[in-house]
């Protein structure tokens, strides 16, 4: 999925925000070797550095990657994905913030983030859990049928996981999970359109090769669908579900 880096700094800068309490759950140390998967623009691995931490960013957009060198050129990001990456110099932590719940072959990413870690070393995340966004979702795969474009309407795209399915699999790869949290979260969408603008930005995949025309409906019929739950005191709010994790090897 090609990604609009500038969208994504500006009305969705809440993606790194709320990263910046996985980073309190990380705890890096001054001189630790970390790998920020899914490092998107680069501001939480800006931070994870100004810590002391050896700190490389890795993300499968190349647009990403690029706006990340262009903010924080000091700093050493690699496109890569996350289910097929190996480094020659194994990591004291990985930290990954909103990322995983894109990555449909899970367990090949798990395989790697195991195998890229020291012994004792730990893994950090937090990426979108069962019953996430199920409002948006809901709403725009039921528009889409509307309109007759079932096979949209049936993408997967997305992989929410439940705390006990995700963990058991991190136990099956040789983690140990030591703490874990499936928590609600609604979060606040930027202007009028926080709505259309977070399915531009998110579910854009849904709409490809679509006319502006049948959009601008279908995007009309997610906003009147989800206004009853989604629009609070004037504003619009993402129904996340989240999951957060810390194993270690």
């Amino acid at each position: 999925m090609k990604w609009n880096t500038g969208l994504y700094d500006q009305k969705h800068d809440f993606v790194s925000k709320y990263g910046e309490d996985v980073i309190e759950l990380l705890n890096p140390k001054a001189d630790e070797h970390i790998l920020d998967l899914g490092c998107g623009t680069g501001d939480l691995a800006n931070i994870i550095s100004n810590a002391g931490a050896h700190v490389v960013g890795l993300d499968s957009s190349e647009d990403m990657v690029n706006k990340a060198r262009e903010k924080y050129p000091k700093m050493e990001f690699q496109v890569g994905s996350a289910t097929n990456f190996t480094f020659e110099k194994a990591f004291d932590a990985v930290f990954s913030n909103a990322v995983l719940h894109w990555v449909l072959e899970k367990e090949k990413a798990i395989s790697c983030i195991y195998n890229s870690l020291n012994e004792g070393g730990r893994f950090v995340a937090e990426f979108g859990g069962k019953g996430n966004v199920e409002n948006i979702v809901s709403a725009l795969r039921d528009a889409l049928n509307k309109y007759g474009y079932t096979d949209r309407a049936n993408k997967q795209v997305w992989y929410f996981p439940s705390l006990s399915e995700y963990t058991t699999l991190l136990e099956q790869q040789g983690f140990r999970v030591t703490w874990a949290a499936h928590f609600d979260r609604d979060t606040l969408l930027k202007d009028t359109d926080g709505i259309k603008n977070w399915i531009y930005m998110f579910g854009k995949s849904f709409l490809e090769g679509l006319e502006q025309s049948v959009i601008d409906q279908i995007l009309e019929e997610v906003e009147n669908e989800v206004r009853p739950t989604n629009f609070k005191n004037g504003q619009w709010y993402a129904d996340y579900v989240r999951l957060r994790v810390v194993a270690v090897k």
